[in-house]
């Protein structure tokens, strides 16, 4: 992703491996400040994913598998240490597909650096497909919508659902994209905006309640990511997912997932079996610390939503786009 990092235009990553430490943009900083944090251990890596230092599927699947790497390093125990990685965060599958990619590396014998290096790699090299798919996706004059941060911060770089809209616009096509603000954390307006603007893509930013009103009025393609997609092609993203599928179906307009093979889980039946995240209720009842909220309300804040596999149009994954009723592909 471009980014401006101390006075000075580079390419960085989300998150990689520089001198024997983890070393990933704190997101939670943005967009008012670009901060690198470092990680000398894993658990300090396995903090980072659950308070969301790094988020998004892909990175955090990345995230785990530096985490891994460390420990490998270090002379841990790496069974304790895929146990404690894997319990920083429930939904993402790329999570679990990371700790198990490494542990049966490492348990071969590979280099702990190069492994993970290359989970990393083969990532970015995933979201570099699904950009070129989904670019086809998209025509001049087309207005898009876009939910929560799946571009390259999410990713490790490239992006899944902002992958399409890089590729098109590297292309010489000129289209629209509204990003909804993603409550309680505004992932879509601190991150995704922040990611669009780096690029030069022309977007706005829209309360997450004004996404039907702008369907009515002419949208012309949805692109989400996802964090599990289950066997059925019910797949689990940010709370507030599933009201836009609802919608989009309402007013006939294409609703395209994009994610990376690895957040398909095909040990998980349907929707009704992924575990939904409930986080912590001051997300939403503060803002940076204050309390907006009455007195003595209590909030819910589940962070994802399962939206069934009977309102997306298509996957948009590495190895092409695909229906719902195609997903068996994936596997292989």
């Amino acid at each position: 992703m471009k980014a401006t990092v101390d006075g000075k235009a580079r390419n960085i990553k989300a998150v990689w491996f520089d001198d024997g430490e983890v070393v990933m943009i704190d997101q939670r900083r943005l967009p008012s400040e670009l901060v690198l944090k470092r990680f000398s251990g894993y658990m300090e890596v396995r903090e980072a994913i659950r308070n969301m230092t790094v988020r998004g599927a892909p990175s955090i699947g990345a995230a785990a598998a530096y985490a891994m790497c460390l420990a490998a390093l270090k002379g841990c125990d790496l069974k304790k240490a895929a146990d404690d990685v894997k319990s920083a965060r429930p939904t993402a599958n790329d999570l679990f597909y990371a700790v198990d990619y490494m542990a049966e590396r490492l348990s071969a014998g590979e280099d702990p650096v190069s492994a993970a290096d290359g989970y990393a790699r083969l990532t970015i090299e995933k979201c570099e497909s699904i950009g070129r798919y989904g670019a086809e996706l998209i025509k001049d004059g087309m207005k898009l919508m876009t939910h929560c941060n799946a571009g390259a911060l999410a990713t490790v770089d490239v992006g899944t659902a902002l992958a399409p809209m890089r590729f098109a616009h590297m292309q010489g096509k000129k289209f629209f994209v509204y990003a909804s603000e993603t409550r309680p954390r505004l992932q879509g307006m601190q991150l995704t905006a922040w990611e669009l603007g780096q690029e030069g893509i022309d977007h706005a930013i829209i309360p997450d309640g004004a996404s039907a009103y702008y369907m009515s009025k002419g949208v012309d393609l949805i692109i989400v990511g996802a964090d599990r997609i289950a066997k059925n092609g019910d797949f689990a993203n940010k709370i507030g997912t599933m009201d836009k599928a609802i919608a989009a179906k309402h007013f006939g307009i294409p609703f395209y997932v994009a994610a990376p093979v690895s957040t398909f889980d095909f040990k998980t039946a349907t929707g009704d079996d992924i575990v939904i995240e409930q986080r912590a209720e001051e997300e939403v009842t503060e803002i940076a610390g204050i309390r907006i909220a009455p007195a003595g309300s209590k909030a819910l804040n589940p962070s994802f939503d399962v939206t069934p596999a009977s309102l997306v149009t298509g996957f948009i994954t590495e190895k092409g786009i695909l229906r719902p009723d195609e997903i068996g592909r994936v596997v292989g």
